[in-house]
């Protein structure tokens, strides 16, 4: 909403303009009127929109046109007053002061006018006859208000209805010739109601409707007033209560009746409850609300975030498969003004058979969003309400700063959730290989991943010492000459060689070297494609002895050329070096540390689904 309202009136000479100004002011009208009253600024604390209120005069005896100009393109709203009693005033409305004004105004933003008929109390007819014609000719014009500054008859009226035509505008949400709300209106109502909807039912049941009413108007309804609305709703609209919910129709149905009844603040308080400004798009201010990461901390999501991630998942499951069909995934990205998530993120994250992302795959993905784009994640949580839903101040109360991860070495432990791998390794190595067989596909179901929907992104959970860790995997493109700040920025570092390519492992030994040799990141060689016979790698020394050199674990044999899904233990491995930095070699060489480090991680994974399951039962 704004921050202050500035009101402009003008019209001919000697129609009362500096009179409605100066009665409002004095409750009582002044003996003595000057040409022009000096701009007055009301305090917030005495409107009834508390908002400060500027009210500004203008006279053509003591003001030049480009003045006139200046204070109309600095107009909230514009009050055209003409006196009741002088058709020549009532005449100039339309031709000098309408075209003047939109001479005068950015035709993409134009300001909203009210029609002032003044000295009501010279005559004893209305002049309304004659400003009909012209209020349904031009849709700038808010409303007409007949008063008198001598009796001070509608003065306050006149300044509240300036006042709501700036704060409340009927313009974007109603078009009077057509008698309907305007398509953006509709758009943004519908999703709000899709918001609303908790269950995904289509209907807001008592329940929801009466969390919507707390949500933007901090009162509950009475349960006799909820069931007047649905009444009033059943008798103008046939398919407006659906099992004693209000339906989308119903919805929509009500909010117009709200404008054609002039309540239309009440249309906008819901509006902008929800996020939206005067043009009816959302507001960046609620998209992007602020959120301070230092340098070397990291965002992951929080719990509460999970949880309410965890229930829009339900809420567009219907089918109960703990996975999301393409329609199930249209219909939760509906409130969205474009769809997020591209082929590629069936390729970055868990799938079922039918290549639909998975519970645990959808959960992966808004973590990885979180990590490598906070403010998108901010952007996409303000497109599903969390902060109403969640009743949360913005978006980021869903999210967590980390710590610094020098403070992390310091210490030698971690809070964080999220560790991030960075792949490197030369053309054919098995990069790609390496991410897929994290998302537990084989060699076989790779085949099947088209070039143009391939990502260079994995993540997916893994379990130490019993604890659920998310690991994110980034393949590198080996291009030495542009590897940026992001590409060396990691937890741990993978270089990937092909056993049976006695050129792959040297990239692996420049990469490290220039890289990586004298950093804090631990680093792990990866013999990829162990299923093929080992050919000598063309290097000064073999990839074990460049290892033990080094003070690294020795190449870790990997493949993906497997019947079934391929094994996972590399990559309990990887997190658990991303999570200990700190650890010795020797350690990293005992069986009995990494024996610790997967213990439970298969019981951990399956009770994971497990729990799901059982939160789905009591729907």
């Amino acid at each position: 909403m704004r921050k202050d309202v500035r009101i402009l009136l003008v019209g001919e000479p000697k129609v009362g303009k500096t009179s409605l100004i100066m009665s409002l002011v004095s409750e009582e009208f002044p003996n003595v009127v000057p040409y022009r009253a000096e701009e007055i600024t009301i305090p917030a604390d005495v409107t009834p929109e508390r908002i400060p209120t500027h009210i500004v005069d203008y006279s053509e005896a003591e003001q030049t046109d480009e003045q006139l100009f200046q204070e109309i393109s600095k107009a909230n709203v514009i009050c055209i007053v003409y006196s009741v009693n002088n058709k020549k005033s009532i005449e100039k409305v339309t031709s000098h002061w309408i075209p003047l004004i939109t001479e005068n105004t950015d035709k993409d933003s134009r300001v909203p006018l009210i029609l002032v008929g003044n000295k009501s109390d010279l005559v004893e007819h209305s002049s309304m006859e004659t400003i009909l014609p012209i209020m349904n000719r031009h849709s700038e014009i808010e409303t007409c208000v007949e008063c008198s500054a001598k009796n001070l008859k509608n003065i306050s009226e006149l300044f509240y209805y300036a006042q709501k035509a700036v704060l409340h505008p009927t313009g974007p949400l109603y078009c009077p010739d057509k008698k309907d709300m305007k398509p953006l209106c509709v758009k943004a109502l519908t999703r709000i109601f899709k918001v609303s909807d908790l269950d995904n039912d289509g209907i807001l049941n008592d329940n929801e409707l009466n969390f919507f009413q707390r949500t933007c108007f901090n009162t509950p309804l009475e349960s006799q007033a909820l069931e007047d609305v649905k009444n009033v709703v059943r008798k103008n609209l046939s398919d407006g209560v659906c099992d004693n919910g209000l339906t989308l129709q119903g919805f929509l149905f009500l909010h117009t009746l709200f404008i054609q009844r002039g309540r239309h603040e009440t249309t906008w308080t819901v509006l902008r409850r929800f996020g939206y400004d005067d043009d009816l798009e959302l507001n960046q201010d609620y998209l992007f609300p602020p959120l301070k990461v230092p340098p070397d901390c990291t965002t992951e999501l929080n719990h509460n975030a999970y949880l309410f991630l965890q229930s829009v998942f339900d809420k567009h499951d219907k089918d109960r498969d703990c996975a999301l069909s393409p329609e199930e995934m249209r219909d939760l990205f509906d409130v969205f003004p474009y769809m997020p998530w591209g082929p590629d993120v069936n390729n970055t994250v868990c799938t079922n058979d039918q290549g639909w992302i998975t519970y645990q795959g959808y959960l992966s993905q808004w973590t990885l969003t979180t990590y490598l784009d906070v403010q998108r994640c901010l952007e996409y949580l303000g497109y599903l309400g969390y902060s109403i839903i969640a009743e949360q101040e913005s978006q980021a109360a869903g999210i967590t700063v980390t710590r610094d991860k020098k403070i992390d070495l310091q210490k030698k432990q971690t809070q964080r959730s999220v560790f991030r791998c960075n792949v490197f390794g030369d053309i054919g190595s098995g990069k790609s290989g390496f991410l897929q067989a994290f998302l537990g596909r084989n060699l076989m179901c790779q085949k099947t991943i088209r070039e143009e929907h391939r990502s260079y992104y994995a993540i997916s959970t893994t379990y130490v010492y019993g604890q659920e860790k998310y690991l994110l995997l980034h393949e590198v493109f080996p291009d030495f000459d542009y590897l940026s700040d992001a590409d060396l920025a990691c937890d741990i570092v993978c270089l990937v060689y092909d056993v049976s390519n006695p050129y792959s492992f040297e990239y692996c030994t420049k990469v490290f070297k220039q890289y990586f040799m004298d950093s804090k990141i631990p680093c792990m060689m990866i013999a990829a494609k162990s299923d093929l016979p080992e050919i000598k790698q063309i290097y000064g020394c073999s990839p074990l002895e460049f290892c033990r050199r080094h003070k690294m674990p020795p190449p870790q044999s990997f493949t993906c050329n497997t019947a079934a899904a391929p094994s996972r233990d590399i990559y309990t491995k990887l997190t658990t070096m991303a999570m200990h930095p700190h650890v010795s070699q020797a350690d990293l060489k005992s069986s009995t540390f990494w024996l610790k480090a997967s213990v439970g991680a298969t019981v951990f994974a399956v009770l994971g689904f497990a729990m799901y399951r059982v939160l789905l039962k009591p729907r």
